[in-house]
Parts: C-alpha cells; sequence; structure tokens
C-alpha cells in the first residue's frame, strides 16, 4: 500500500512545500483522525516550512496545538494530584506511556493529546492505592459487574478510575500485559529498574529500554488500534531519541528476550520503519530475527492497514477485514481460547442487550 500522507510528512516535512490544497485537505483529514493533527502542527511550527501552510489549514493546526499544550498543562497538574494521593503507599508509583513522557521533558511528548493517566504499582499494594484514589474523589467505573470481574480477575489492571468532579481518568496497572496473556513479562523487574523524575519527587518512570518494551507491547497487544499510528509515531520518536545511546540498541534486544517481548518489539521496530523511517541498527535486526512470524508478509498485509488512518484516502476493500483481523489476533494473545469465547459472546451479545438505550 502507499504510505498515508501523515506519516510521510512527519518522516520527511520538507514534502509539504508541493502539497496543493486538495493534498492538505487529505493530511489534515489523516492527522485529526490519527491523533496527530497536534504533532504535526509542532513538527512545522517555527521550522522553515511553517511558511509553505496555507491560510486555510493554519487555524486547524494552531486549534490542536493550543489543545495539546493545555492538555499537558493538566495532565501535570493531575500527576501532581496522584502523587499526593498515593503519597502513603510506600512503594514505587511508575508513570506509563504519554504521562511518562510529558513528566520526563521527552520528545514523544511534542503535540501528544491524552484520555487519561497511566500509572504502575505492585499488585500487592493495588487495594491501598484505590482506596486512596478513592478518597481523593477518583471512582472505578467498570461497565457492568461482568467488566468489574473481568478487570480484577484477569486483567493487568483494574477499571479505569474517573475523578467525580473534574473528570479526569487514571489506569491503574499491576503489571504491562493481563494475568491470561500469552507472554509474562515480570513487573517486578520493571519496577527494580525504574528511574526517578527529577522534577517530581516520588514518582518514577520506566528505563529506556523498558519504556520502548511497554509501547510496543501496549500497540501490538491492543485489539483496537484508532491511535495505532499516534503509538507508532510515540515509538518513532522514543527510538531516535534513547537511540542516540549505542549502549541502548544493545541492551534493548536483551532486555527484549528476558521480558519474553521480542515478539512485539519485532514489529515495533518493522513498521516504525515503515511508517515513520525510523533508523534501526542491522543489529538489531539480527539479534531479533528468531522473533520473526513464519508468514510476515501475511502480517505486513493486515498491520500495513490496520495500523493506518481510518479514512477513506486510506482505505481499500481489505482495510475493514484487517482491523478486524488484528482485533481477534490482540485478543488471542490476551487470554486462552475458551475464555476467549466466551468473553467475545459475552460482548457481543449479553453486554450489549444490558447496554442502556
Amino acid at each position: 500500500m502507499k504510505l498515508p500522507l501523515i506519516s510521510e510528512v512527519l518522516s520527511n516535512p520538507a514534502l509539504v512545500s508541493d502539497l496543493n490544497l486538495a493534498d492538505w485537505d487529505v493530511l489534515v483529514r489523516q492527522a485529526r483522525r490519527t491523533g496527530l493533527l497536534a504533532r504535526l502542527a509542532e513538527t512545522l511550527k517555527g521550522s522553515k516550512w511553517e511558511a509553505s501552510v496555507p491560510r486555510q489549514v493554519r487555524w486547524h493546526l494552531e486549534a490542536d496545538h493550543v489543545l495539546a499544550e493545555r492538555q499537558k498543562i493538566a495532565v501535570r497538574w493531575e500527576v501532581s494530584q496522584i502523587r499526593d494521593a498515593l503519597m502513603g503507599l510506600e512503594a514505587p508509583v511508575i508513570l506509563l506511556k504519554g504521562a511518562a513522557y510529558v513528566m520526563a521533558g521527552m520528545p514523544a511528548a511534542r503535540g501528544r493529546l491524552f484520555s487519561d493517566v497511566d500509572i504502575l504499582v505492585p499488585l500487592e499494594k493495588i487495594n491501598q492505592a484505590e482506596a486512596a484514589l478513592m478518597l481523593a474523589g477518583w471512582h472505578a467505573q467498570a461497565e457492568d459487574a461482568y467488566d468489574e470481574r473481568y478487570y480484577r480477575l484477569w486483567m493487568h489492571e483494574i477499571p479505569p478510575m474517573q475523578h467525580i468532579r473534574r473528570g479526569s481518568v487514571v489506569d491503574m496497572h499491576h503489571a504491562i500485559l493481563p494475568r491470561t496473556a500469552r507472554y509474562h513479562p515480570d513487573p517486578l523487574k520493571l519496577r527494580a529498574a525504574a528511574v526517578p523524575i527529577d522534577s517530581v519527587p516520588g514518582l518514577f518512570v520506566l528505563q529506556p529500554v523498558d519504556m520502548v518494551l511497554h509501547a510496543a507491547c501496549h500497540l501490538f497487544h491492543d485489539g483496537e488500534l484508532p491511535h495505532g499510528l499516534r503509538d507508532l509515531s510515540d515509538m518513532d520518536l522514543l527510538l531516535r531519541y534513547f537511540g542516540a545511546d549505542r549502549n541502548f540498541w544493545t541492551e534493548l534486544p536483551k532486555r527484549a528476550a528476558e521480558l519474553e517481548l521480542e515478539r512485539p518489539l519485532f514489529y515495533a521496530l518493522r513498521y516504525a520503519r515503515y511508517f515513520f523511517k525510523t533508523p534501526v541498527p542491522i543489529a538489531v535486526d539480527v539479534a531479533l530475527n528468531k522473533a520473526a512470524p513464519s508468514l510476515p508478509y501475511m502480517m505486513d498485509a493486515m498491520f500495513h492497514r490496520a495500523l493506518g488512518p481510518e479514512h477513506d484516502s486510506y482505505r481499500d476493500s481489505f482495510s475493514r477485514l484487517a482491523r478486524f483481523a488484528a482485533y481477534i489476533r490482540a485478543h488471542w494473545l490476551r487470554m486462552p481460547p475458551l475464555m476467549l469465547a466466551r468473553h467475545l459472546l459475552h460482548k457481543a451479545l449479553i453486554s450489549r442487550k444490558e447496554a442502556p438505550t
């Protein structure tokens, strides 16, 4: 398939100087659909290509840029409130994904939009942490009794917690993959290597290789990919940032093997390179050869479609099938076959029937 215009421009911003208004229309629509419009705005803002942005497009970019900046302020505030609420936990509280990028001041925070704050705490502290957050105004939001049981017995997190006044959402994890998943990265190893955030005493982020592995794990074990290209763009920025240290590339495949995450890392590097031209040393590819699937080009046919913009400018006759296949694959990796069949049956028939109209 032809690459999405948004990934081509983020990889090579000089391309905007050759775009006509019809191209810009496609670019803005793809960027908005993938959650990358603010990142596009930050990429062009202050650059030598900013003058190429047509007047009709500028307000779209500026609006999302302002939104992203306001969300960063909100995330910093929410993180400070979470830290205060969990001060007595006597265990490391580790920020994950977007909140970690913002609080650690990383390039992956550029133009990043947020729907929640993700944290990682030890399983043995999860009830204490939940109680502390409830006292601070957050409450679990399971859809029904089945979802409550599903989260607490089988998943790697409790139901999302929403603040009763501000509406902010905290996703509290005790691991990075479900207990029923095929792979079992040890959360103790992740916590042991976590790095303190200098600007926010009491909070931590994952070490660089673990941060990349968690991003890969999240992206290629999530059954729904509305922000797949945005998450892959995060991966591209993480790899370029951490990759300046040669030791990073040596340690990355070793740590992936230690945490049973070689396959998701293989996919993350393969598709970051495909969509964003991410530079990856050949030695890393060689180290991950054994993690390659038996039919990589079949996986390419699925992920080239499922990770791209869900927009008419990128869809073809197989796109819907590819997204459905990615959904089934992710759930297949998350739980055994019988449990998967029961879960999908419940979500398709029982939960839908019980949903309020």
